[in-house]
């Protein structure tokens, strides 16, 4: 037995990229950050994350998801290898958003 499992919690870091590979069929793309902070430290390191969603959640990130909208995520992950327009090659790992809860907006100081 094995598990592909993700569950995040942080802020969106900008508005969603909607897609139309096919007519009726949106795919979004939402960076996330996630935050750590080390024990003994006010050193705080911030983790981006790639999302991908597609279906429903796709339509819930073109509606309402903009930037610093806090998010709850479970997905799986995904990395996939491509050139870029450099032909260089590159992989990228992706979370698959299978599940997705908003939470509101990050409140300003």
């Amino acid at each position: 037995m094995s598990v592909n499992k993700v569950i995040l919690l942080g802020y969106v870091g900008a508005d969603p990229e909607i897609r139309y590979p096919e007519k009726d069929r949106a795919i979004a793309f939402v960076s996330l950050a996630t935050n750590d902070r080390y024990a003994n430290s006010d050193t705080e390191v911030t983790e981006w994350h790639s999302l991908v969603m597609g279906g429903k959640n796709a339509e819930i990130a073109e509606r309402y998801i903009r930037k610093g909208t806090r998010l709850y995520v479970e997905g799986k992950l995904r990395t996939r290898e491509y050139e870029d327009r450099m032909k260089i090659h590159r992989r990228k790992t992706e979370i698959i958003v299978e599940r997705l809860e908003l939470l509101g907006r990050k409140q300003e100081s």
